[in-house]
């Protein structure tokens, strides 16, 4: 492969990482299909390759290949079988090529936000939500989106192929909802977006902790919509999109810190926090306050909060947890699932004592309903631990041991249990 070739084929790389996303999310807008879109985007960088070599990269090199997709679709559709049902289309296609000059990039962000809402569209299934959205707008491939949730690349190729037949057939609008019923959709999208952010964050199962393509694209898409909702004129800035990139953002921060330079887990309380990163930091704490401003608070802008309140103390002893407590509390209220109580608990339990911690997990877990969650075990045992009580704790790490299943989390709670080994023994 010549020079020449090498530079085209890193441009053409380039441009389907940073532009690929919104010619699909262009494409998709004027097909109304998933699948017809793929394959006219293929068929378009296919045709880059062939012709960019001699021709030279586009100016704008993403029109390039919106214009080009768009006529292999008409190419595709006159040839389909099915041409009676996509005239209409057809003729669609056929008048935006004749009355219109290259699309500019600029006039994607649209597209861009119709399509995270019919990703994420509540008839779908959450796996296959996020999968979807990872896809289509993270600009990630198949086998990357695979390896990130630890399936065989063939399932979650076929998890992506019922998804986008599921909104064709299924007929779901590719628009953004109406004002009246934003609030209700925009949760579901928001809690795509965090589970995205948490499975890079703190991986369940595998070999590493962290997963950063996947932190990176749920912020970058956190970001996008934003910027987006604020553009549409029918729309308002929405204080839980902007808690949600200022929660991620000061979490993300924190990154450089949480493994040592040989790959093992250190905890919030023992990180370098020279490491942490300060720019994000006030980047996180400004998109807060641009939240808290619009006083309609809720679960991401409280967590936020937390998150700055620990971001802000310099020393793990300087962490204001009476105030992370009350916040936790807030948090109960509005959301009062196991792993909020729990956190609440671990929060009250380093403001006062690792006993009113004890007691509010033992109460937390009256009925057994936490038995197979690691981290409640984990948390058990490291409360236990400062409490001093050397068998409990030993049994405790022991119980979130047989549930851990990603090497990393496994490797720390087992240097744990050594630490205090002998005083179980004794």
């Amino acid at each position: 492969m010549t020079e020449t070739q090498h530079y085209i084929h890193d441009c053409i790389e380039q441009v389907f990482r940073h532009e690929g996303s919104r010619v699909r999310a262009a494409l998709i807008s004027s097909l109304g299909d998933f699948e017809l879109a793929e394959d006219a985007l293929q068929e378009a960088f296919l045709a880059a390759l062939e012709h960019w070599p001699d021709e030279g990269v586009p100016q704008n090199p993403a029109a390039w290949l919106l214009t080009i997709a768009r006529r292999k679709a008409i190419d595709r559709l006159r040839r389909a079988q099915t041409f009676a049902r996509k005239q209409e289309l057809l003729q669609t296609l056929v008048e935006i090529e004749e009355q219109s000059v290259p699309s500019p990039p600029e006039t994607f962000p649209d597209d861009h936000l119709k399509l995270i809402f019919t990703c994420c569209h509540p008839a779908l299934h959450m796996e296959a939500r996020v999968a979807l959205t990872l896809y289509t707008l993270g600009g990630l491939t198949t086998p990357e989106i695979a390896n990130a949730f630890l399936v065989p690349e063939a399932t979650m190729a076929q998890r992506l192929v019922r998804a986008k037949r599921k909104i064709r057939d299924a007929g779901i609008p590719y628009s953004v909802p109406s004002p009246e019923r934003l609030p209700e959709r925009l949760d579901g999208v928001l809690a795509v977006l965090y589970l995205i952010f948490n499975a890079g964050y703190s991986a369940s199962i595998g070999d590493a902790l962290i997963r950063q393509e996947l932190c990176a694209e749920a912020i970058r898409l956190c970001r996008a919509l934003s910027t987006l909702l604020c553009e549409e004129p029918t729309l308002q800035e929405e204080p839980e999109v902007l808690g949600l990139l200022a929660l991620m953002v000061l979490h993300d921060s924190r990154r450089h810190a949480r493994l040592s330079v040989h790959g093992e887990l250190i905890t919030l309380e023992e990180q370098d926090r020279s490491l942490w990163d300060q720019t994000q930091i006030a980047e996180g704490i400004a998109v807060l306050d641009r939240a808290l401003a619009l006083r309609r608070p809720g679960a991401y802008q409280i967590q936020a909060a937390i998150s700055a309140l620990h971001a802000q103390a310099t020393r793990a002893e300087e962490t204001d947890w009476f105030q992370i407590a009350l916040l936790y509390s807030e948090l109960v209220r509005l959301n009062g699932s196991l792993v909020v109580r729990l956190n609440w608990a671990v929060a009250v339990a380093m403001a006062s004592t690792p006993a009113h911690g004890l007691t509010l997990l033992a109460e937390l877990d009256a009925d057994g309903g936490l038995k197979k969650y690691r981290n409640f075990h984990a948390a058990r045992a490291d409360l236990l631990r400062r409490a001093g009580d050397w068998q409990s704790a030993c049994e405790a790490y022991r119980t979130a041991l047989t549930l851990t299943q990603n090497t990393v989390e496994r490797a720390f709670l087992q240097r744990r249990l050594l630490e205090i080994q002998t005083k179980c023994d004794g």
